[in-house]
Order: C-alpha cells, then sequence, then structure tokens
C-alpha cells in the first residue's frame, strides 16, 4: 500500500531536528534526522486543496536559470534515452503524468520530471495554471512520484535534490507534507556536498518558505557554510541569491563579506543585476554605501533601460535601507518627467509618493503633473486626489503661478466626492489643503459640522494621529484666519490637547546667541501654541520716541525665534522646508515671531568661533543691520 507522502506532518514531525555543530571545516555530518522519517503519519489529513506562493520579482531571475538549466540538460540525455525525448514533448504536468504510465521513473528521473511540470506550468494564464495544478493534485501517477521520491531522496545527487525542492514547492505542494519536510531533512544532512549552484538554488527556496524549525535550521547551516564558500562564488546571479536567503538575522560580518564580495564583482553587474543588488542588500537590512553608491551610478547612467516596476523597487529599497542619492533620484524623475505622456496617474502616483517617503522633492515631476491635474482633474480617483494632496502639502512644494489653476482643481474634485465621503477622509483632505493654506468653503463647512467632529472627536479616542490632523487646522483656522462658510461665525473650540515632542535645547545655539545679543535678551526653550519649541527667542530693546516706522519695525522683528532644524525638516539635498517645518515658519510669522532656521548638520564641523559667525549672519542679516543702525536697536 501506498504511504502518502503528501499528508501533512504531525507537527513534532514536521519541525523536529537534531542540531550538532562540528567544525568550520565540515568534514563530518552537522545534522541528524528524526528515525521516525518515512513513516506513514497517523495524525495527519490527506491533501484537498494545493497551496500557492507568490514569489517577488527579483527571485524570477535565479527561478528561471535554475529551471532553465535542468531543461537545457533534457536535449543531451535524450541522445541516450528515450524518456527525456518524450518528457520534452510534454506540454504540460498532466501530460507529464500521463507519460509516465508509458514509460516508468528511475530515481535518476526524478528532478527532472518534477522541473519539466514546473517548467511547463509557468508559460499558461493564471486560470490554466490553477486547473492544470488542480488536475495534477487528482491525478493518481502525482502521488507515486511523490512518494518515489520521498522514497529516494537520500540516494538523489544534492543538484538534484535542490532542484526537485524547487520545483515541487513552486508547483504549490504545501511546504508541511511529508514529502516537503524530507527533501528538507535530507538537505540538512547532505549540505557540505552542494557545489555553489545547488546551494543558489536552494538558496532561493528556502527564502520564499514559511519559517520552521527545518527551514530555519537549514538556513542557520547555510550561513555557516557560506562564511567559508564566499570566495567559490563568481556568479552575481548566485551571489544575490544567497543574500536574500541569509536574510536580516545573518551575523553583521557574514552580510559585509558577501557585500564586499559583491562589490569585487561589479564591473559584471548588468543592469538587473544592479536593481537586484538594492532588493539583495534591502534583505540581509544592510546599507553598505560603496556597493550602493555603484548600482546607484549605474541605473543613473542607464536608467531609460529599466521598467517602471524595478525603478520603483529600487526607490522602495532605498526607503527600506535609508540609502540616499541625489544624482539617482534626479535621474529617475527627470527621465519620468521627459516621458511623462508614457504614464499613468496611478504610476506617477506611486512614484511621487515613494519619493515623498524618501523626502525628496522632484521639483520638474511635480509640476508636470501639476499641469496634467489642472487639465484632467476628473480622472482622479478619491484615492488619487488624497495622495496628491498628500503629497503636494507634505513636500510643501511651490506651483507659484500655477497654485491658483491647481488649487481650484483638487477643491472641485474634492467637493464632486463630499456626499460619499467617510469623515476621516474629509479630515485628510481639508488638512492636506490647509498645510498648504488653502481653505475650500464647502469641504470646512462640512468637516466642522457638529456631528462630523464628534465622530471625529470619538475616533480619535484611538488615534493619535486624527487628533493631531484636528489641533493642526485648529491652529490653521485660529492663525491664518482665513475666511469662514458663511453658516459659520467663528471657529468651533475643539478643546484639544495634543502633546508637543520632547526636544531639548540646542546648547551649542543657546550659548552663541548669549554671545552675540547678551543674556538679558534671550529667553530659552519656548515653547508656542503648546507644539511649536523654540531653542530661544531674542528680545530687542527698542526707543520709544522713534517714529511710526519704528513701530512697525517693533511688531514684525521685535521678537527672534531662533530654533534648530535637524536634516529631515528639509527635502533631501536642499534647504527647502517640508510640511511640519513649513507650517511652523508660517505661524511663527503670524505670532509676531521672525523665524531663524539653524540648520543643526552644519554645526557639527564648526568651531565655537564659526559657529557665532555662522549666527550672526543668520539673526542680523543686512537688511537687518541697516534697520538697526536706521533705529538704534541695541546688539551686543
Amino acid at each position: 500500500m501506498l504511504r502518502c507522502a503528501l499528508r501533512s506532518t504531525s507537527r513534532w514531525k514536521c519541525d523536529s531536528f537534531i542540531w550538532t555543530q562540528t567544525s568550520l571545516c565540515y568534514k563530518s555530518r552537522s545534522f541528524a534526522v528524526s528515525s521516525q522519517l518515512g513513516r506513514k503519519s497517523t495524525q495527519g489529513h490527506t491533501l484537498k486543496q494545493a497551496r500557492y506562493y507568490c514569489q517577488s520579482g527579483e527571485d524570477v531571475q535565479i527561478k528561471q536559470t535554475a529551471a532553465s538549466t535542468e531543461t537545457n540538460e533534457l536535449p543531451d540525455k535524450a541522445e541516450k534515452a528515450p524518456f527525456y525525448t518524450h518528457l520534452q514533448n510534454c506540454l504540460c504536468p498532466t501530460d507529464v503524468l500521463d507519460m509516465l504510465k508509458q514509460f516508468p521513473a528511475s530515481q535518476q528521473h526524478l528532478s527532472s520530471i518534477f522541473s519539466r511540470m514546473w517548467e511547463s506550468s509557468k508559460r499558461m494564464t493564471d486560470e490554466q495554471r490553477r486547473c492544470e495544478l488542480q488536475l495534477m493534485f487528482e491525478h493518481p501517477v502525482f502521488e507515486e512520484v511523490c512518494e518515489r521520491a520521498m522514497t529516494d531522496a537520500w540516494r538523489m545527487r544534492s543538484d538534484d535534490l535542490a532542484y526537485s525542492l524547487l520545483a515541487i514547492f513552486s508547483l504549490g505542494v504545501p511546504q508541511n507534507t511529508r514529502l516537503v519536510q524530507t527533501l528538507l531533512r535530507v538537505m540538512q544532512e547532505r549540505l557540505n556536498q552542494f557545489d555553489i549552484r545547488s546551494l543558489s538554488v536552494l538558496a532561493s527556496c528556502i527564502r520564499e518558505m514559511e519559517n520552521s524549525r527545518n527551514v530555519q535550521a537549514l538556513t542557520e547551516a547555510l550561513r555557516l557554510l557560506l562564511k567559508d564558500r564566499i570566495p567559490e562564488i563568481q556568479s552575481v546571479v548566485v551571489l544575490q541569491s544567497m543574500m536574500r536567503a541569509v536574510g536580516k538575522n545573518s551575523p553583521i560580518l557574514l552580510k559585509k563579506q558577501l557585500a564586499t564580495k559583491a562589490l569585487s564583482l561589479a564591473d559584471e553587474f548588468s543592469p538587473p543585476n544592479t536593481q537586484y543588488m538594492f532588493s539583495s542588500l534591502a534583505a540581509v537590512g544592510l546599507n553598505f554605501k560603496p556597493l550602493l553608491d555603484v548600482c546607484s551610478k549605474k541605473i543613473a547612467e542607464n536608467v531609460h533601460e529599466f521598467p517602471f516596476g524595478r525603478l520603483l523597487s529600487v526607490l522602495k529599497s532605498c526607503h527600506e535601507l535609508h540609502y540616499r542619492n541625489y544624482t539617482l533620484f534626479s535621474s529617475i524623475s527627470e527621465y519620468v518627467a521627459n516621458t511623462f505622456d508614457m504614464w499613468s496617474n496611478k504610476q506617477v502616483i506611486l512614484l511621487l509618493a515613494t519619493f515623498e517617503n524618501l523626502s525628496f522633492r522632484p521639483v520638474v515631476l511635480l509640476d508636470a503633473f501639476a499641469e496634467r491635474i489642472i487639465q484632467r482633474s476628473n480622472s482622479l480617483t478619491l484615492k488619487d486626489l488624497l495622495s496628491v494632496l498628500k503629497i503636494f502639502s507634505l513636500l510643501n512644494h511651490d506651483l507659484k503661478e500655477k497654485k491658483t489653476e491647481f488649487m481650484a482643481s483638487v477643491t472641485m474634485v474634492l467637493e464632486s466626492y463630499l456626499p460619499k465621503m467617510p469623515p476621516t477622509d474629509l479630515l485628510k483632505a481639508v488638512y492636506y489643503l490647509g498645510l498648504l493654506e488653502h481653505f475650500p468653503r464647502t469641504p470646512l463647512e462640512k468637516l466642522l459640522q457638529k456631528d462630523t467632529l464628534d465622530q471625529l472627536l470619538q475616533k480619535g479616542k484611538q488615534s493619535d494621529k486624527i487628533l493631531r490632523w484636528l489641533h493642526t487646522l485648529d491652529l490653521c483656522l485660529r492663525l491664518d484666519k482665513p475666511q469662514l462658510p458663511p453658516s459659520l461665525t467663528s471657529v468651533p473650540d475643539l478643546h484639544i490637547t495634543v502633546p508637543a515632542h520632547e526636544v531639548k535645547v540646542n546648547q551649542e545655539v543657546l550659548s552663541a546667541v548669549r554671545s552675540i545679543v547678551g543674556t538679558d535678551a534671550v529667553q530659552d526653550s519656548v515653547l508656542e501654541q503648546s507644539i511649536y519649541f523654540i531653542d530661544c527667542v531674542i528680545t530687542l530693546p527698542h526707543q520709544t520716541e522713534e517714529t511710526s516706522g519704528l513701530e512697525l519695525f517693533s511688531v514684525f522683528y521685535f521678537r527672534i525665534a531662533v530654533f534648530g532644524s535637524p536634516p529631515t525638516s528639509f527635502c533631501f539635498g536642499t534647504t527647502h522646508p517640508r510640511a511640519r517645518l513649513a507650517i511652523k515658519l508660517r505661524h511663527l510669522e503670524k505670532l509676531g515671531y521672525k523665524p531663524v532656521l539653524v540648520p543643526v548638520l552644519e554645526l557639527n564641523s564648526k568651531t565655537e568661533e564659526e559657529t557665532i559667525e555662522m549666527l550672526q549672519k543668520l539673526i542680523f542679516p543686512d537688511i537687518l543691520i541697516l534697520l538697526r543702525d536706521r533705529y538704534r536697536i541695541h546688539i551686543c
């Protein structure tokens, strides 16, 4: 009676393993397996439905290489045996299984059988593949082949084991079946015998698997083995597969060894290799700048060779790795802007949203998209609209003479969606527009209705983000003083208090400012409106007998707010303020301050004298010096 290779193993059988660490020469066995291996599980259940797994784009190349390598071996074998000739002629998995009724398979045929079934299914549409795989699982010969693979696994060559596992798993055989677990255990036992190509195929497979003890043990063993085998790797694709397999939990030394090896092969990188290297480094969680810089340069020089999906993948990897490269970002944004008509709204929005996450402001691309919105605003869905408003507001993009037209277009779209807009989306839209100092009457009127505000305040009890949006909007209405809808005589008091972010005064800035204007004129750690932190406020004395011109001057320049601004407050590579800093500057001016930004990053490389000189130029620019001399304001 056939043993069922496709039955699920019990938990203890599935995950049981004994890990015996040996010396790094790997001459003896590193893993022993359960003596219960191969026995029929009485506690499992018969497979009823195949489980399908998706694969990431960067793994396609190594898997296609694995499949084509196995397939390309068939013509040579076909000259020696008719079995391979008939196998090549099979166009679907069930053809392969039907053929086995006439030509029984031997142990050395198993890898080719599974690989051919997988290869033939890849050429089908999704619906065809679903139906064909269902027929494959129901075919009586399929279970026989799986039983044979489980029985003969101990006698299979290393490369056959790797290709078989890859094909079986890719066909949708669930990971917890006895067949897959057997192959994993045999590979633990035989891992020292695997060549680099087989290790690469195995690595690309186990990375897609769910975490379990057998997978974890095999991954750990692969990491140990790689320490000695890295010098043998000469293929970029194989190296990238290894990097993605070892994962983020691998030792930092191993990650750097792999990245250094990749850097040594940089001259061989093809355009796809450069994109895969970004995702490979993201997979191990290593920001290896020398390698990323090389790849960035290659992509920037050949940006037109990359499809949209790969460019987007590169940018997402940059975000994950906290890596920034102005030349790379600029080349991608300029390429898309120069070929703008090729791209749909969805593609442009995805790209701009990723740039926003990277704090990069692609000016030309934003201007081009704004022009499209002005011309065809009715093409925006509600989701598109919210994304557009978020991108333009958080990047604080200035459309200059096009701002009025743009605001009118997005407001018209927003008003068309008002009847079916949930309160949270309405709040988002009005909040983003408020950051841009635009307050359309109709949306604002609906938002400030008692019922809408009550719903939002109720949700705000579970969401700090909603409370912060409401608090910022409340500040905008009180300080920017926009024209309110006719139904409102005053701004509703929302009674919202939001805790300010904990910020400590910059002692270097404070000390330098006191050296410039004296101690008595400086007040440190000022918090305006319970949210805007100021390192120090300079209060300049003036003579009251001066003319009305002095009174005008004293209103705007009597108080100077000096505060440090980290690089994250600006758009990457520029001094253009992002939304949070921009609205802080705007509101401090409304409150009668003259804001002075101190770029904190620049202070790190300056001496005390250079810091004082820099702050003097920032706090007292030439025009203020002239006003000082004219109105006899005292400065130390």
